[in-house]
């Protein structure tokens, strides 16, 4: 599995990211001027402030007697004054630095160029021939040794000179000084900006198999060598009292450490994630990796678009920006999918791992020092979106950084409940930063008044649980969720037909119409924020019942539960966004919130929601007919809503428009500008369209295109604590297992005849129930077989 191609990259949205969740690099992959674009999790401009409005508890009520008198316009006037941040903007996302490296070799014309990105090991490489000279330089970025590691080599004896610098920012002014910590050795010494920012520091240390590494002036210079290890290290005093020990000392023990060592352990721990999952579509997996061993010993060269080899079968042999191109002229290319949908999951383990921060809205890697959106943490989709992947992709640990974010956000929320709202509990808005910022962010109506941010995070705890039944974790998290719904105890407001509703609260982040034409966005109770609290209130009930405990909190929130209002169907048979049937101002609205509830919820189930389900695919149809889904991220929430309906031809059609219109060269994700969340909604939606399992059973091939007759996922986790593997032929179900670490019982759906095997190959009784459902109980660590009846494979 790997990214290649046959130039370097022009911008950084062609360069190559690499991770370790804590450190990030993009790497353009020059000859002679390379740049590595570098980021460091914790490096955001700014302290921590308390930004609650003192005067939104005395206006709060006004606000809602507005409201519910039907006059939005007043209660948004009043809501820009009292109830916006103060100020107004969380802290926002910075670059750490950029490596440059000039190699010097003589100006020649440059040949048989090829850069390329493993998945499977996170190693990038360059090769190419100048001057009759071959160069090829390695790098990566080690979570074992928490250091990004670049090899430098060269065909000729005493071939690699090289001069090496960090700058930072346009103009190169953007620290405090660089100096010189030995005679391999520089550091970087700034900070963030602003009152109360992190400082940090950066390390870049040569070593040189043979010839001489010099540091002068701001510069490290290496003369007529063989081979070079350089070794970059970074921290903050987010982490660490002295950040510069730090650096130093992991430059050194990586510096003990021979290059063989150090690309082991970095490629041993990287391997260990992304072979848990395999993903065939149409042969080409086997196929990419056969290409990758035959290039690396120089077998193989670029098929071009012309030719007969450049088919569907085949396609995994031009180089990635050229497949995205043979795509986007209506050329067919299974195995670019798979690629894709291993890619999201590279992007997790590179941007996500347990003591990193959790993914933001370009994960790790953001080269503007004022990014687009402060790259920071939108909690109304973006966040979660960056983690739909997670549990069903077989990451589960590249979760934890979000769970561990949610709990410094608690301590703040705390506060913004009891300051802003006088509520018990625990309350966040559409953002949050480095500090965990739980007020109100920007002055924009649409989105900034939002209540539901926390609300929305818990259920990832809950979803973590449900796929790993892991008592002692919900019992962990438990209080956080109990929190949580504690604030909307004390919030929520009644109406006079005795519904219990948010309010003020948006949709995000949409505007409606009222009938006499003046324009609404504030509101009650919009079906979002009553999905997202019915989940809530599900999940603490479930989970206080698991765990014993509660008993009197569980009767208040079935009580609660049952006042909130239902989803309604509208007048052109669509799911209802707010609780009046009101006209959108934007009828091809990039936001779905509506639909929460089918995906990524699980309340509304063609099956057991025959009618609303179908309200939903009018919602979804309406949408796309007027323009929707014109964003990355929004058009990877269309493919998830159109596999939870069942819709393989719609999901995928959705998959291919997210890959032609909102994906990069290098495979990220088009918001336009870049954003991550659209390659980890992508990644989720071609997930779900193999196997679900939210609504009580595992359901095999659920939205299965004919575009992929046959294949193959290995790996894929369900809800309950099982791991599956599937294959299919002529678009049925040919083979499938399942395995669970503890015993448990099990409901699979398939459309097919099926016969259950044990590991030792003897027939399982199953019971056969509606739905084309069979139940067992499966037994910890027993690996079963399902195989189709008129059908069985070896």
């Amino acid at each position: 599995m790997r990214l290649w191609y046959e130039k370097p990259a022009a911008s950084w949205d062609e360069g190559l990211p690499l991770g370790n969740g804590r450190l990030g690099a993009i790497a353009f992959g020059k000859p002679s001027d390379e740049r590595i674009a570098l980021n460091e999790d914790s490096l955001w401009y700014g302290g921590p402030r308390n930004r609650n409005n003192p005067d939104a508890k005395r206006h709060l009520p006004l606000i809602r007697k507005l409201l519910r008198e039907g006059k939005p316009g007043e209660a948004q006037r009043l809501a820009e004054t009292a109830l916006s941040g103060v100020p107004e903007s969380q802290r926002h996302y910075v670059p750490l630095c950029d490596l440059s490296i000039r190699v010097e070799h003589e100006e020649r014309a440059v040949e048989s160029y090829v850069r390329e990105l493993q998945l499977t090991t996170g190693i990038s490489r360059v090769r190419y021939e100048t001057g009759g000279v071959r160069y090829e330089r390695e790098l990566f970025v080690s979570y074992p040794d928490q250091a990004l590691v670049a090899r430098l080599t060269s065909s000729s004896a005493e071939g690699v000179s090289m001069r090496l610098r960090l700058t930072r920012g346009p103009g190169n002014r953007y620290y405090d000084e660089l100096i010189q910590a030995g005679p391999d050795t520089i550091v970087m010494r700034g900070h963030g900006g602003g009152d109360g920012g992190v400082a940090f520091r950066v390390c870049l240390k040569a070593v040189a198999d043979s010839g001489k590494v010099k540091a002068v002036g701001e510069y490290l210079t290496v003369e007529g060598a063989e081979c070079v290890t350089l070794l970059l290290t970074a921290a903050t005093t987010y982490r660490y009292d002295d950040p510069e020990k730090e650096c130093l000392e992991a430059a050194g023990k990586a510096a003990e450490l021979s290059y063989e060592a150090l690309r082991m352990r970095h490629a041993l721990d990287v391997r260990a994630f992304m072979s848990r999952v395999s993903l065939e579509l149409g042969g080409g997996e086997e196929g990419t990796q056969a290409l990758g061993a035959a290039t690396a010993h120089g077998e193989v060269s670029r098929v071009s678009a012309g030719d007969d080899a450049a088919n569907a079968e085949t396609a995994y042999l031009l180089p990635t920006d050229c497949r995205l191109e043979r795509l986007r002229d209506g050329g067919e290319d299974p195995s670019l999918f798979a690629l894709y949908y291993q890619f999201g999951r590279y992007l997790l383990v590179a941007s996500s791992r347990p003591g990193s921060l959790p993914a933001n809205l370009q994960g790790v890697w953001n080269e503007h020092m004022q990014p687009p959106w402060d790259s920071k943490y939108t909690i109304n989709i973006n966040t979660q979106m960056n983690y739909w992947p997670a549990e069903a992709g077989n990451l589960p640990e590249c979760h934890e950084p979000l769970f561990d974010h949610i709990g410094r956000m608690a301590e703040n929320g705390r506060v913004t409940a009891r300051e802003m709202y006088g509520c018990r509990g625990f309350v966040a808005h559409h953002n949050t930063d480095l500090w965990g910022d739980t007020a109100p962010q920007d002055v924009y109506m649409p989105a900034t008044y939002w209540p539901m941010g926390a609300a929305w995070l818990c259920l990832h705890l809950w979803e973590h649980y449900e796929y790993g039944r892991s008592r002692p974790f919900l019992r962990r998290v438990y209080p956080i969720m109990r929190e949580t719904a504690a604030f909307f105890e004390d919030f929520l407001t009644e109406t006079a037909s005795g519904l219990l509703v948010t309010s003020p609260s948006v949709s995000p982040e949409n505007t409606y119409i009222l009938p006499g034409g003046e324009r609404g966005i504030l509101c009650e109770g919009p079906a979002m924020d009553n999905q997202i609290l019915s989940g809530l209130f599900s999940a603490c009930i479930m989970a206080a019942d698991e765990l014993g405990t509660d008993s009197e909190l569980v009767r208040l929130w079935k009580e609660l539960s049952g006042r909130l209002p239902k989803p309604g169907i509208g007048r052109y048979g669509q799911l209802m966004e707010w609780m009046e049937d009101y006209e959108e101002a934007e009828p091809g609205h990039r936001h779905i919130s509506h639909l929460f509830a089918l995906y990524p919820g699980n309340g509304i189930d063609p099956r057991t929601t025959p009618e609303l389900a179908q309200a939903a695919r009018v919602s979804l149809e309406r949408r796309l007919a007027r323009g929707g889904g014109h964003t990355g991220w929004s058009r990877a929430w269309i493919i998830n809503l159109w596999a939870r309906l069942e819709d393989g031809e719609q999901a995928y059609d959705n998959l291919r428009a997210l890959l032609e219109h909102s994906t990069l060269p290098n495979l990220f994700d088009n918001h336009p500008p870049f954003q991550i969340d659209g390659n980890f909604g992508g990644t989720a939606g071609i997930g779900e369209m193999l196997l679900q399992s939210h609504a009580g059973c595992i359901h095999l091939l659920p939205a299965l295109p004919g575009a992929w007759p046959s294949g193959h996922a290995r790996g894929l986790r369900a809800r309950g604590g099982f791991e599956l593997s599937i294959a299919w032929r002529d678009g049925r179900l040919s083979e499938a297992s399942i395995r669970a670490d503890r015993s448990a019982p099990c409901a699979i759906r398939v459309t097919e005849e099926v016969v259950v095997e044990d590991g030792s190959g003897h027939a399982v009784s199953v019971e056969r129930g509606g739905e084309d459902t069979i139940r067992w109980v499966v037994r910890a660590r027993e690996t079963y077989r399902l195989i189709r009846a008129d059908a069985p494979i070896s």
